[in-house]
């Protein structure tokens, strides 16, 4: 039996008209914020939903979609409940369904007898498992702590902004030659300012005695804006692809100028000739598989699958025990090693306490870490795999295991914690073309005379070489600078790892908790603390080295 030709032509257009209408729905709800629209706000903790219709804000606009298109953060995305119209009897709430009659206050007790025991059988102080961490007395809930520190985070701000400006020359100051792998310029410095009426070259030649007297330093250590608290702290131009790594309580403080760059370039030791594979893009698990399924093993792309999979943390988690404005996943090894790399998020070192005695520790990049032997800025671990799976058990959670328990610890199988560590070990350094690739050091053909000079204070009189000797320029060991002799009222930082100088310049601020914030800051620092007694030109020429590595 035939179809008859007309009625087949409007089946055709039937189903025409349903395509076009299905498309215009799609782009309607992947069409990109308009130039003039705001932003949606941070919403305060566990809000409660309006009735939606339609797919939620889109976040991410990945460089490889065609222009005009935007995909969500799947972490964003998956911790998301769609909102629905109250439409059947279940939805209705009703006075059973008030909050109060939940609360641990109006709890019946199991016996009247308690009634005359001690305290009536309640326990009225904290409870570990209820009560926020720092909450400021027991029972206190999430929406108090949340209202009054999204109040007070203005005043954090502004004290830290006052603090940074007090101490450093904030200005730009970009080098008009010199830029990171991907374009951004580097800053020049120093920025430390100086007491009034001291020079860089009076100041190196005074006895540490002296300029802990004056209290000259000019590298005192830089706090966590909020310390009571601290945490992972998350840059502004991260936060804004990133929404769900927003806090309520404080915010990043270093100008993006001296952060470095986002997205940062990737370059694989297993794919050398291909250069940076980024492809400007942050890897996330939205795109990880479409950018890598032809460039890594099965094996190390399961491993970036772990490295961009949330999981719970201290100020990141499902519980009301977190500093996000809405419960979270978590975050991902990668949300802070961004692309293997940093943007110089910060938090407090796990090793320490009281909490006032722990240190501000900048995220250190994932580049060479296959040729270290020593991980953890105090700990040594002595393994990628150790590091790998502590940093998520107890580092994730300010080393408190305790508290990992309340979040959502998770165990990893050691099979995942290989896989991670496999794809770990493929982050290579950018390329160093003026470096030897045998000895690590200068090819005289390539170097200016600048730059050759540079080196020779390295190895020679700057005694950067004795911590930092190449090719890799680390040792693979622990030192302490001993600042207390320049700080009195600072208890000093103990022994600390050295990093690697490779790729140093495409890694600001420096030091481990960011205090210098250019590489001419850190020889700064570094000569009043060995006392080397460099000259301007020697600095400079050191300074020119080092962008060479």
């Amino acid at each position: 039996m035939q179809m008859h030709p007309r009625r087949g032509w409007l089946i055709c257009l039937v189903l025409l008209a349903i395509a076009a209408v299905a498309w215009a729905q799609v782009t309607r709800a992947q069409a990109p914020r308009q130039p003039g629209n705001k932003a949606p706000q941070a919403s305060p903790p566990n809000p409660v939903r309006q009735p939606a219709s339609g797919a939620p804000q889109p976040a991410v606009l990945p460089q490889g979609q065609p222009q005009g298109q935007r995909a969500a953060d799947a972490v964003a995305d998956a911790q998301r409940p769609r909102g629905v119209e109250a439409t059947r009897p279940e939805q209705q709430l009703k006075d059973h369904d008030r909050p109060e009659r939940f609360s641990a206050k109006n709890a019946t007790p199991s016996s009247p007898v308690f009634k005359s025991q001690a305290k009536e059988g309640r326990i009225t102080g904290f409870d570990f498992y209820r009560d926020p961490l720092n909450a400021d007395h027991p029972m206190m809930t999430l929406q108090e702590i949340f209202q009054n520190e999204s109040a007070a985070r203005p005043q954090v701000n502004a004290a830290q902004r006052k603090l940074l400006e007090s101490r450093y020359d904030l200005t730009s100051h970009p080098d008009q030659n010199v830029t990171m792998s991907r374009g951004k310029p580097i800053q020049v410095g120093p920025t430390a300012k100086l007491p009034q009426g001291v020079r860089w070259e009076t100041l190196a030649e005074m006895q540490p005695a002296e300029i802990r007297r004056q209290g000259a330093f000019p590298y005192p250590s830089l706090p966590h804006p909020l310390q009571v608290n601290g945490g992972q702290t998350f840059p502004k131009m991260q936060i804004d692809m990133f929404p769900r790594l927003q806090r309520f309580d404080v915010d990043f403080d270093l100008p993006e100028e001296f952060l470095p760059e986002f997205p940062p370039a990737i370059f694989l030791q297993s794919r050398p000739e291909l250069g940076d594979v980024s492809r400007g893009e942050v890897v996330s698990i939205n795109n990880y598989y479409r950018l890598f399924k032809d460039i890594l093993t099965p094996v190390q792309l399961d491993g970036l699958r772990l490295l961009l999979t949330p999981f719970p943390q201290e100020e990141f988690n499902a519980t009301d025990d977190r500093k996000s404005p809405e419960p979270s996943l978590g975050v991902t090894c990668l949300d802070c090693h961004v692309n293997g790399h940093t943007t110089a998020q910060f938090h407090l070192n796990p090793d320490d306490r009281p909490q006032e005695r722990r240190f501000r520790l900048d995220t250190t990049s994932l580049r060479g870490v296959f040729n270290q032997q020593i991980h953890g800025s105090k700990r040594s671990l002595r393994s990628v795999e150790d590091f790998t799976e502590f940093e998520q058990r107890t580092a994730y959670f300010n080393g408190d295991e305790i508290h990992a328990i309340k979040k959502g610890m998770n165990i990893l199988d050691r099979i995942q914690v290989s896989h991670m560590a496999q794809m770990q070990n493929m982050f290579d350094f950018p390329p160093a073309p003026k470096l030897d690739p045998i000895t690590g050091r200068l090819d005289a053909r390539q170097a200016s005379e600048r730059e050759l000079a540079g080196e020779k204070i390295f190895f020679g009189k700057g005694q950067c070489g004795v911590c930092h000797p190449a090719p890799f320029y680390l040792d693979h060991q622990m030192h302490d600078l001993h600042l207390e002799r320049f700080l009195g009222d600072e208890p000093g930082d103990g022994p600390i790892k050295t990093f690697t100088l490779r790729g140093i310049k495409e890694s600001p601020p420096y030091m481990h908790d960011g205090r210098c914030l250019t590489l001419e800051d850190t020889v700064e620092f570094f000569n009043l603390v060995l006392s080397l007694k460099l000259s301007k030109e020697e600095k400079a020429d050191l300074v020119a080295f080092m962008r060479q590595l």
